[in-house]
This record gives structure tokens, sequence and C-alpha cells, in this order.
């Protein structure tokens, strides 16, 4: 039987172009393949606190900085529409909601305002700097220090639209939230690979809360009772019962980020306390930076110096509104205003959160009046770190 003898050259060449074929057949279809190893393109920044805590003010050292699109509270919209549900029941939907913001998914406002038409159909829209700015608004520039008044005069009418557009264009999202009470229902945002999601979990002395609290009291009424679950009655918290589930929530959140805390939420999570930010605002705000991923620009700390170094603690109409004040004095205002025995019952229903926040308790009226007695204490570093859940898989 004759055989047939091909020269080396042509199978060499043979197999050069196959396996030219097949690398270009793999990229090709590797390209169409879901890359859940690579992360988005966007940073996900949710500011998680409570009410009354400086969480507006954080989320305004965000907004203000040119690379970031900045939503203060939409999940505002939820709970309205959905008052007479518990916080605990709407958790899901806010979630959705906050997803769906991330992801600059405007249409999930359908469900909760049909009419929307204009901008100012948000929720605080005037608080973000980049619904007051191009491409949403042509009155300002990325790099301008906007407020909300000269925002609102001049961008409310703008189209709905121009919310998702301009969300589409910047490298970080960042969402302020005080209507998240487990850091557990968070778990699949932090899990999902369409999102980059990082957690700053911003905490108050639970006895300054209560003292601005009280300056607040009607706005706060309608959420009360959603935590309260009182099938939309509105509640004036006179028995601090609102602040006791507050407490609670953040004793829950910080346990579940630091002692034995899932492999994912590795360099996911900030402990951010108000008392040290208003201490030392440039230092505590280059670490939130550096853990978003962002640069403090020369601008922004101008305003940062100028907005902590206001005079006095600011006025009760001011309430929900960052104007410059005395930061430091604002967050010692409880001392000289509260009555010790108020003191007394928020020490005794907030226990557990001052002592784990770090925060001393004071036994008398005369330690409570004495400024010189230091009652936030260092925070403590290394306390846990990173373990599997589940070593043998």
């Amino acid at each position: 039987m004759a055989r047939i003898r091909i020269p080396s050259t042509i199978v060499i060449l043979f197999v050069t172009v196959q396996t030219g074929f097949l690398l270009f057949m793999y990229a090709r279809y590797s390209s169409f393949m879901p890359r859940s190893e690579e992360k988005p393109s966007q940073v996900h920044i949710l500011i998680l606190s409570s009410w009354r805590s400086g969480s507006s003010f954080v989320g305004q050292l965000f907004s203000q900085h040119p690379s970031v699109f900045y939503l203060m509270e939409p999940a505002w919209h939820v709970w309205v529409t959905m008052s007479q549900n518990s916080a605990k029941v709407l958790h899901m939907a806010v979630r959705d909601l906050v997803r769906s913001v991330f992801l600059c998914d405007m249409s999930v406002f359908d469900a909760y305002m049909p009419w929307k038409r204009n901008l100012s159909d948000l929720f605080q829209w005037a608080a973000s700097r980049a619904l007051c700015s191009a491409p949403a608004c042509d009155s300002f520039q990325r790099t301008d220090i906007t407020s909300e008044m000269a925002c609102k005069t001049l961008c409310g009418r703008y189209p709905f639209s121009k919310v998702e557009e301009a969300c589409k264009t910047y490298s970080h999202i960042v969402i302020k939230e005080v209507r998240f009470f487990d850091l557990k229902v968070l778990y699949p945002l932090l899990t999902d690979p369409s999102l980059n999601l990082k957690i700053i979990h911003l905490v108050r002395d639970p006895r300054a809360v209560v003292k601005s609290r009280e300056q607040s009291v009607k706005a706060l009424a309608r959420d009360n009772g959603i935590v309260l679950s009182t099938n939309g009655t509105k509640v004036e918290d006179s028995k601090y019962k609102v602040m006791q589930e507050v407490c609670r929530s953040h004793v829950q959140i910080y346990e579940t980020a630091t002692l034995k805390p899932p492999n994912f939420l590795k360099d996911r999570y900030l402990m951010i306390r108000f008392e040290d930010l208003v201490r030392d605002p440039l230092s505590e705000i280059s670490e939130m930076y550096k853990f978003a991923d962002l640069n403090l620009t020369p601008r922004l700390k101008s305003w940062i110096y100028n907005i902590t170094h206001g005079q006095g603690p600011g006025k009760k109409k001011e309430a929900f509104k960052i104007t410059s004040r005395d930061a430091v004095s604002v967050s010692q205002a409880w001392r000289n205003v509260l009555p010790f025995q108020k003191v007394k019952k928020v020490q005794e229903i907030c226990k557990g959160a001052i002592n784990m926040l770090g925060y001393q308790l004071v036994d008398s009226e005369k330690e409570q009046r004495d400024l010189t007695l230091d009652l936030v204490l260092p925070r403590r570093q290394n306390q846990f770190s990173w373990l599997p859940l589940n070593p043998k898989h």
C-alpha cells in the first residue's frame, strides 16, 4: 500500500493556521461571556447612617466632588408611598431601589412617582451637585461648589430624564441612606458582580442624636411610625423607642461587619464617627476618600475648612441644611442643652451602642457639663481580621 508523504513544512503551516483559527474563535466567544472577575467601571458608595447623625454633611463631602454622582435618601420615596408598612417589610423595596440607582436605572422611580416630570420631583434633588451641573443643568460646572438655594432657582425645571443621563457620566455613584437597619439586607448588593459596592457606616453619640432629633420632631414623625410599625400613624418619639431601634441597628451593623465578617466584606466597610470627623476633618475625609478611590482637591479642602469653622452651632431652622458652623460645638452641644435625666434615659436604652462605638458614659450632671472631660474615646485599631467562614471549602 502506497504511503503519501506530506512535507513537514506543510504540517507545521497547517497546525499554525488551525491554532490561530482556534485562538480567534476562543477570543470571539469569550468576548460574549460575562467576566465576573472584572470589576464594574463605576465605584458605588453607600453612606449608611441614621437620622440626625451628620449624614447630610458627610453626603455633601462626596456630593461636591467633581467625580461623584450623589443622591440623598432616594428611599424616602419608598417610605412615603408605603408608609403603612414597617421598616423591616420595606427593606427589600429599598434595597431594590438603591441597586437600580447605583446602576443608573431611574425607571425604578416610576412605581413611587409616576407623575415625575422635572428634577424637582426627586426628594432633596438640589443637595446633589451632579444634578445642579452639566449635563443635568447648564447653570454650573462640575468643579463648582453649589448651594441648594441657587440650584433650586436655576435647575428645578430641567426634565427628570436628566437624572439618568447625568448618572451615567460619573465614575462614582454615592447614595446616602438612613433606612437600612440590618447589614445582612445588603449582602445581595455586596455580592452582586454588576456592583462595586463599598459601605461607609457613619455613627454619632446617641446623646447628641437625641438633642438633634428634638429640633426636628414633626419632620421625623412619619419615619418614627414606620420604624415602630404603627400602620401609618405618625409618632413623636417622646419615650425614645425609635432611638432604641436606631442604637440596636448600629450595634447589629457594626458587629456584623467586624465580628467574623464574610470574606466579601473585606475592604468594603469603613466606620466613621461624626465626632472624629469634626475634630480632624481633613484627616477623616482623606481616609474616606482613599477608601472610595477619590482624591481631595484644593477647592474641596478650602470648602471643607470653611464649612466646619463657622460661628456657633447653627439655628433651629437650619436643622436639615448644610451651613457654615462651628462643627466641634455642634458635636458637644448636647452636654449643655439636655437635662441629665434625659441623658440617663438615653444611656440606659443605648448603653450597648455607646460602649461599642467608643463613647464614655457620664454618671452625674457634673461630668456631663464638664467639657474638659473627653467623652469620645480613642478608636481601637485592629479589632478583627478577615477569616474565611468555611476554611475547608
